[in-house]
């Protein structure tokens, strides 16, 4: 289509329905509910809170809050908790996140207007993980979405939320198989499955060495293909929709992994960069202003490959990489006197882990510290170059290839 909209026109969720189906898109349809077939993906720590992910939701899509270590976006919070030192910090932090994360998902609520879903995602390899799900579920979360490791114990934490969408990442069809069989034997189906690509995803990515990352069981022709497979194996081909991701950033895209069995696209960074993006503006600019050759993959605290952009903290690690790994050695406790991630390549000694406190660089990153923050980015080029756009603009793109009008100089 490649239209141009003013930007004074701000569409209806119909509207922006209409635009996908006449781009050759299908709606997702997920909790009884047509939505439009792209779900802004979490991403922490506090880039994707209330204000982006009801944003999103307010367009008829569903937005995700990423859970950990919110209190970043409360001043009142971090006043109160940023200085602990001692045995006694990590419960008081650990409340304060949970506090923060209730106060995103009313946020997101009062922003959405009742349209489109909200979602939480939970790693489920951070210390905190089962109180984090459960207290998203009792702030009334439309959906919880768990990555960075199985959660084969989720339909366990939700017994007592029936309604809520329970959905796995997952990176290939062996995983979905697997909680398949193990939720299928606690009587619960999953909400939705996203299956995330390691080579083009940014952030903890689902593979497990770096090597791995160009696997070809990976691709979504392969992949894809394989997840409806066993979903229809399994007679879930209609209960439970597919979301691919990683790489995502186009109509065309979207029709591509709707072709090879997705029923929606799963995306990141291109939100990251929005003007309703929680982070800073400077993690913004230096998501948009990244080249290719900017963008590496390296070993991170758990062990898992991760993709960021080259800044002047990440140099200056890679290069002391190996000297930090041969002097790895058990802490006592966390740097910041809380377990963020349950194992801890840090932490816990592990010499062939990342060397540095994850936490620590991306609360510098989410408040703009260009210098000290490690900035995670998917890969692939964005649809507006180091443009800065609002939600609305990228949807429409997204749904229509419906071009923004140029920015006043």
């Amino acid at each position: 289509m490649n239209d141009t909209l003013p930007a004074h026109d701000a569409p209806s969720t119909q509207s922006l329905l209409d635009l996908a189906r006449g781009s050759g898109l299908a709606p997702l349809r997920l909790r009884g509910r047509e939505l439009l077939p792209v779900v802004q993906g979490g991403m922490g720590v506090g880039i994707s809170a209330g204000g982006l992910a009801g944003a999103v939701a307010a367009l008829g899509a569903m937005g995700t809050i990423a859970s950990v270590d919110l209190r970043r976006l409360h001043p009142d919070l971090m006043a109160e908790t940023g200085d602990l030192e001692g045995p006694a910090a990590k419960a008081r932090i650990d409340a304060a996140n949970l506090l923060a994360l209730e106060r995103e998902i009313r946020r997101a609520r009062e922003t959405a207007q009742g349209q489109g879903l909200l979602a939480v995602n939970v790693m489920r390899a951070v210390g905190e993980y089962a109180p984090y799900v459960k207290r998203a579920l009792e702030g009334g979360i439309d959906a919880v979405v768990v990555g960075a490791g199985l959660p084969l114990d989720l339909p366990d934490l939700a017994q007592d939320h029936p309604q809520v969408a329970l959905v796995p990442i997952l990176s290939d069809a062996r995983g979905v198989q697997l909680v398949l069989r193990k939720w299928e034997k606690k009587g619960r189906v999953p909400g939705a499955v996203v299956i995330e690509h390691p080579r083009l995803a940014g952030g903890h990515l689902g593979a497990a060495s770096i090597a791995d990352l160009v696997d070809p069981r990976f691709d979504f022709e392969v992949v894809l293909p394989q997840v409806a497979a066993s979903l229809r194996e399994a007679g879930l081909e209609r209960e439970v929709p597919v979301i691919a991701a990683g790489g995502i950033r186009s109509a065309a895209d979207i029709r591509r992994v709707q072709s090879l069995g997705a029923a929606a696209a799963q995306i990141g960074t291109p939100f990251a960069v929005t003007r309703e993006c929680d982070a800073h503006l400077a993690f913004k600019q230096v998501l948009a202003g990244a080249k290719p050759e900017d963008i590496v993959e390296f070993t991170s605290v758990a062990g898992l490959p991760a993709r960021a952009v080259r800044t002047p903290w990440l140099d200056k690690y890679l290069r002391l990489q190996e000297r930090l790994q041969a002097g790895a050695h058990a802490k006592k406790h966390c740097t910041l006197w809380f377990d963020c991630l349950a194992k801890c390549g840090l932490r816990d000694g592990n010499a062939s882990w990342g060397q540095f406190c994850i936490d620590k660089v991306l609360g510098y990153a989410v408040a703009g510290d260009v210098r000290r923050g490690l900035f995670f980015r998917g890969a692939g080029a964005l649809p507006f170059g180091g443009e800065i756009r609002s939600v609305r603009e990228l949807m429409q793109w997204l749904l229509g290839d419906v071009r923004p009008q140029p920015m006043e100089a």
